[in-house]
This record gives C-alpha cells, sequence and structure tokens, in this order.
C-alpha cells in the first residue's frame, strides 16, 4: 500500500482497522485499561519489525501510543484514565500533542498560549502548529500558560481538551515534503472553557510532563528509524545483487560494499543502543540522555542509510519507482521533530555535566 498512500496522502480504512485490531493503537497502555502493555524495550522491538514499511503507517497510531498518551498514563488521575485510556488503547479515540507553537518550537518552554483559572474551569486561547493527526484526533493534550508571571517551564501547565468543547478549531492539512498520508495542522482554541478536572497533574507541572512524555518518545523514534533504516538495507542488498555493470553484480565492487557494510555498522549501533536504553528505562533508570543520544544518532544514522541508498540504486534512486527517494524525504522529518538534533546535543550535554561524564 505505500505508493498508494504516498499518492492518495491517506491511510486506507481498512488498514487503520486492521492496525487497531492487532492493538497498535493500544502498545504501551496498560492492560487494565484495554491496552497491550508493552514494555519499553518490547514496545521499540515491535517498531523495529513493523517501521521496515513506511512510516505514514506508524503515524497514524504512534500519538496513541507516544506523545498523545503517555502525559495521560504517567499523571493522569484515575478518573481520567478510565475515561480516556480504554478509547486511545482500542483507536477509537485518536490523540495528539500540543506543544509547539508559532514561537515556540525548540524553544519549548516558550509557550503563550495560556490558560486562565476561573471558578469551575480554565479559558484556554491560543494556538498550535504542526500538530500530528490533528485533523484525526478527538483528545489533544495541550501546554498552556497558567501563570504569566513566571518565566520558562515553570508558568506551563497540561491539559486533556476534547477536539469537542466550544472554540477548538483545525486547520488544513499542511503539504509536506514526506510522509504523506500522515497529516500535520494547526490547532486554534478560541476561548475554550475547559473543565477544571480536566487539567494533567498539578499547575505548572506541564513542562516536567513534557519532557518525560519526550524522553519516552524519543526511544520509540529511535526504534522507527532503526526499522526504516533495515528496510532500506534489505532493498539496497536485493538491488546491488541483482543489478549489473561492467558485466557483473554491482554488489562486487567494493564501493558498493563499502556503503552497504556502514549501513549495517550503523544500524546494528543504532538497534543496540535503543535496546540498552529501553532496557534501562523499564528499569527505572534515569534515560534523559540515553534517550537523547539514541534519538540523535538514529536519526541522523536513517538519514545516511537513505542517501547512500539513493546513491546505490543510481537513476533508480531518484525516480518514484522504487520508492528509495520516497524513504529518503520521509526520514527528513526524524532529525527534527520531537527534539532537534541540535537539541538533543544539547540535552546531551547538559546531562553529561549533571553525571559528570
Amino acid at each position: 500500500l505505500e505508493a498508494k498512500v504516498s499518492e492518495d496522502d491517506a491511510i486506507p480504512a481498512d488498514a487503520l482497522a486492521e492496525m487497531r485490531a492487532l492493538g497498535l493503537f493500544g502498545l504501551s497502555i496498560p492492560e487494565t485499561y484495554g491496552g497491550l502493555g508493552l514494555s519499553m524495550e518490547a514496545e521499540c522491538r515491535a517498531m523495529f519489525e513493523f517501521c521496515r514499511c513506511s512510516p505514514a503507517f506508524r503515524s497514524s497510531f504512534g500519538t496513541n501510543v507516544g506523545i498523545g498518551s503517555q502525559g495521560l498514563v504517567m499523571f493522569g488521575t484515575d478518573a481520567q484514565k478510565k475515561r480516556w485510556l480504554p478509547g486511545i488503547a482500542s483507536g477509537e479515540v485518536v490523540t495528539s500533542f500540543a506543544l509547539t507553537e508559532p514561537e515556540a518550537g525548540s524553544d519549548s518552554a516558550a509557550v503563550r498560549t495560556k490558560a486562565d483559572r476561573a471558578v469551575d474551569h480554565y479559558v484556554l486561547s491560543g494556538a498550535k502548529r504542526y500538530i500530528t493527526n490533528a485533523n484525526r484526533a478527538s483528545l489533544f493534550t495541550v501546554m498552556a500558560r497558567t501563570d504569566p508571571n513566571q518565566k520558562g517551564g515553570a508558568g506551563v501547565s497540561a491539559f486533556l481538551v476534547p477536539r469537542d468543547l466550544d472554540g477548538v478549531s483545525i486547520g488544513k492539512p499542511e503539504k509536506k515534503m514526506g510522509q504523506q498520508g500522515a497529516h500535520i495542522c494547526d490547532v486554534n482554541f478560541d476561548a475554550v472553557k475547559v473543565p477544571i478536572e480536566n487539567r494533567l497533574g498539578e499547575e505548572g507541572q506541564g513542562f516536567r510532563i513534557a519532557m518525560q512524555v519526550l524522553d519516552r518518545g524519543r526511544l520509540h523514534i529511535s526504534s522507527v528509524c532503526v526499522g526504516v533504516a533495515e528496510r532500506l538495507i534489505e532493498e539496497c542488498v536485493r538491488y546491488a545483487g541483482e543489478r549489473k555493470q561492467f558485466g557483473q553484480a554491482i554488489a562486487n565492487f567494493q564501493m558498493i560494499q563499502a556503503m552497504l557494510a556502514d549501513c549495517r555498522a550503523e544500524a546494528n549501533a543504532g538497534r543496540a543502543m535503543v535496546i540498552d536504553a529501553a532496557r534501562k528505562r523499564d528499569a527505572g533508570e534515569n534515560v534523559t540522555m540515553e534517550a537523547a543520544c539514541c534519538k540523535l544518532f538514529c536519526s541522523e544514522m536513517v538519514g545516511r542509510v537513505a542517501d547512500r541508498a539513493v546513491q546505490i540504486f543510481g537513476g533508480a534512486g531518484y525516480v518514484a519507482d522504487h520508492g528509495i527517494e520516497r524513504f529518503y524525504r520521509d526520514v527528513r522529518l526524524f532529525r527534527i521533530y520531537e527534539g532537534s538534533s541540535e537539541i538533543q546535543r544539547l540535552v546531551i550535554a547538559r546531562e553529561m555535566m549533571k553525571r559528570g561524564g
């Protein structure tokens, strides 16, 4: 279905239904609420395999598994979990994580969307940008400033905002370089009345919630990058064995072999990094640095693998028939979202100074 999804910019309904039936929307949701309750390692291993296909398929359930649900799993009240998690696990409820704004991207603590406290609700006003699955979502985890006198993340709180509240509006899906079938949109909040019981955690905990959610999400994305890289390697090995130049398969040429070897070595390194960090997280360790290392290395690694794939395929890699150019465009996003490579480097260095190495 990859070429069809790219052409139509949509995942077919029957494919979505099959993914829901497999439990993919609830990989990380506790079994108590209808999910599969996978460990971090098991989730990453599942993504190694699933993400051998176009990453647009993973994106259809990625927010339910990661940033769109994990704030609720980690910080939600029993009532909040009972209300929302079963629907998230089944895929009936699609979630989105609304942090990025026109003036707050990498500087995620610079949130301007505000939530003014009233007697029994908050009034939410502002705009979010590039929100994954926003056009399909029925529940948003929204970061908004509740204390305008506090600078940075200290004044930011998190809210569960159903799409059907008055004042919530969704922009048109953006036209993107790659990952057709996975949509991002602006989300606008025009004096939306959000009940107090929809606040996630305490006032001022929003930035902490966002960062803990992103730690987990970065391991998930890293495993996605490994899966895509392994798909590309498989395609390159097959093509290099079939394509003939100068009377022999190009796989016999040492420069082709060197590119294949570099791809394999880097993908293996990425896989090992992800499994190690996932096991540490499952053991209850702080993996902020490890998750950032994985996200940095794996997102950059899959970009290099995709670039070599185009080179190995040559002209065939540049045209659409083989899908290599599509993957080349698709993987470019991994170095940007859920923390750019530059942000990962800052996180790693900061954590090194805290740990003393």
